[in-house]
């Protein structure tokens, strides 16, 4: 009785197993036929590795692939666009960084600090920009200069080298630096993007606005710390200094005569060239120098 029992069961479990294989053929076959399922393999390989790419998420847009959905889809953000969180103060959508950048800009928090001066910042790249503006880790190797950044040592370093990367295509002329090739190109072109607002001139560089303003102003920020008197350029200030110092950097080739002042220079040597660059438009007699016109 015991072993017709067995019998029995084992045919049992024997048929369970034929219909549950039974029911997978078909489940597969179905599939096929819908088109989900390009190839099928038998094996138990196989099997398992057209189980991995069903759980598997490929992105259409890159060669990403995921293992969950949720992350397929936070990942399709990147290439829709799509914000991925709002701030709860503001309501403007950021991404996850930018959303506690902006939150910092609504709280005024500002979590890092600098050690040496205590300032702090809300962004740790301001507080690594603010410490190498402070400890200038950039040295020149000819004259010991320091610089925040790598690029001003590199744009110094060609006072050095006497290297000029940057030519004007009109005249050939070459320069160190990007912004002084486009100041001069202004000479070429006649732009004068700067304008006073008091009179209206206009001027081809920043730099000579703001000393024409003063005119308007009268402001003198450049003061002589022999005597006290107030300049309003620099280059005036500089002239004036010469007074004190007795300095005199400019000699006349033709007769050895020293002076101050290229400009005294340059009257001086019209002496010897006979040069009148100034006439009277009443009787058009001509002078070397504009104080005898006058």
């Amino acid at each position: 009785m015991a072993s017709v029992k067995l019998e029995d069961c084992s045919q049992t479990l024997e048929l369970n197993v034929n219909i549950k294989d039974q029911e997978e053929e078909e489940k597969i076959g179905k599939s096929v036929s819908h088109g989900d399922i390009e190839t099928f393999s038998t094996s138990r390989e196989q099997q398992q590795e057209d189980h991995r790419a069903k759980r598997s998420h490929h992105c259409p847009h890159c060669e990403e692939i995921f293992p969950i959905l949720s992350m397929l889809k936070v990942h399709l953000k990147i290439h829709t666009g799509e914000n991925l969180y709002s701030c709860t103060d503001c309501g403007k959508c950021f991404k996850t960084t930018e959303l506690k950048v902006n939150q910092r800009t609504n709280t005024g928090e500002k979590p890092y600090s600098c050690s040496d001066c205590g300032k702090s910042f809300s962004l740790v790249g301001h507080l690594k920009t603010h410490e190498r503006i402070r400890k200038k880790p950039y040295y020149c190797s000819d004259c010991g200069a320091s610089f925040s950044q790598l690029g001003h040592l590199k744009t110094h370093e060609r006072i050095h080298t006497g290297e000029k990367p940057y030519s004007c295509s009109d005249c050939g002329k070459s320069f160190s630096q990007l912004d002084k090739l486009k100041c001069h190109q202004r000479i070429h072109t006649g732009e004068k993007p700067y304008f006073c607002s008091d009179c209206g001139k206009s001027f081809s560089l920043q730099d000579s606005l703001k000393s024409h303003q003063r005119i308007h102003t009268g402001e003198k920020p450049y003061f002589c710390s022999d005597c006290g008197k107030n300049f309003s350029r620099q280059d005036s200030l500089k002239s004036h200094e010469l007074i004190h110092t007795g300095e005199k950097s400019y000699f006349c080739s033709d007769c050895g005569k020293s002076f101050s002042l290229q400009d005294s220079l340059k009257s001086h040597q019209r002496i010897h060239t006979g040069e009148k660059p100034y006439s009277c438009s009443d009787c058009c007699k001509r002078f070397s120098r504009l104080g005898h016109l006058i």
